[in-house]
């Protein structure tokens, strides 16, 4: 089964808001190259790595020099002159973060004639991005603290150290602003409302149909229980043909008749035990051997529809298989019949229990 348009034209706003809320941030990494020599003009020390982040606002051109810290303050935030360096040999400015903004260090070192800035980071920290629109025209990466710090050392111990700053490789990240946020809690939230009414709503009807199974069930159990009460109810006697042969047993018990015992005879005149068929009937409402339902037979439904009201009490009928008729003073050949222990009312089993009879005179 497809997915209906709803579906689709859900998915579609969602991806449309989403286009519209976000964004692709782009970024610079440069490789940044250090050497340094010792007091006595001896290389001692070449690092290369790709740990410098361009600013925002820099350009992507490279940039070699002398690495230059600040003549007093190492976060290079105050006023001119902040650098003491002979500006015939290029240098960079290496600079720590904080106190003052990106722009200010950066034009800082740019009117005293920088090459390059590189800002190091706060203690224990590492790279970020870097916005400095108010300083342009001028290479500016920025560093982690560690590798600052160490570069810190050296040029403070004396050790010449001079830095090389290429074009790295161009890095791009989606990005999700306040917008997509906002815009992905209102559609999970609705998702999830939805989700849960639809759950309820499946809830329901399935407790709707088991209701109506249980009320159906109940009706038909009470029906049944008004069925049984309208069968025929005997006691077994010793003479009877059912308690001198083993061949007559009960179908749900599988024990034979034994005098005393009551059985029930159905509709269809298969009889049972009056405590084993019973139950039976509650759930089932037909004969074990032949399947015959007791409701049809006897029109239980039939009579509740037209009727609409409750039977007439027992004591003022005799029901039978074949019908019921109403008491009379005078007993009538219909009711002798019925009041007759060895009578059947299933004109068929009669038959049989006629010939039983005679074969059991003969012999």
């Amino acid at each position: 089964m497809g997915k209906k348009p709803e579906v689709y034209l859900f998915s579609l706003v969602l991806l449309s808001g989403l286009l519209q809320c976000s964004g692709v941030f782009m970024f610079w990494t440069a490789y940044v190259e250090v050497s340094y020599l010792d007091i006595m003009g001896n290389q001692t020390g070449n690092h290369l790595c790709e740990c410098g982040l361009y600013g925002r606002d820099s350009p992507r051109l490279a940039a070699s020099g002398i690495v230059v810290l600040p003549a007093s303050d190492p976060l290079g935030c105050g006023s001119d002159p902040v650098y003491s360096h002979n500006n015939s040999v290029p240098w960079i400015a290496l600079i720590k973060r904080g106190n003052c903004s990106f722009s200010d260090k950066i034009n800082a070192a740019k009117r005293q004639g920088a090459d390059g800035v590189v800002i190091y980071n706060l203690d224990l920290t590492g790279n970020i991005d870097m916005a400095h629109q108010e300083a342009q025209g001028i290479v500016a990466i920025m560093i982690g603290n560690a590798m600052g710090m160490e570069l810190v050392n050296l040029v403070q111990s004396g050790v010449e150290v001079t830095m090389v700053i290429e074009v790295g490789k161009l890095y791009k990240l989606w990005v999700l602003d306040t917008c997509t946020l906002y815009f992905l809690s209102i559609s999970f939230f609705v998702v999830l409302a939805a989700s849960i009414g639809y759950f309820i709503f499946v809830s329901g009807q399935r407790l709707r149909i088991l209701r109506g199974q249980e009320n159906t069930e109940s009706r038909l159990k009470s029906e049944a229980k008004k069925a049984i009460g309208r069968l025929e109810v005997r006691t077994l006697k010793r003479d009877d043909e059912e308690t001198r042969s083993d061949s007559h047993t009960c179908a749900v018990c599988i024990d034979s008749y034994k005098p005393g015992e009551v059985v029930t005879v159905l509709t269809c005149g298969h009889f049972y035990h009056k405590a084993c068929i019973e139950p039976w009937l509650l759930e089932k409402r037909t004969c074990p051997m032949c399947k015959c339902d007791i409701l049809k037979a006897l029109g239980v439904d039939a009579e509740e529809e037209k009727d609409g009201s409750p039977n007439s009490p027992p004591d003022v009928t005799v029901v039978t298989v074949s019908g019921e008729e109403l008491l009379t003073d005078t007993p009538t050949p219909e009711l002798e019949r019925h009041q007759d222990p060895h009578h059947y009312d299933n004109v068929a089993f009669e038959g049989d229990s006629q010939i039983m009879n005679n074969m059991a005179a003969r012999g």
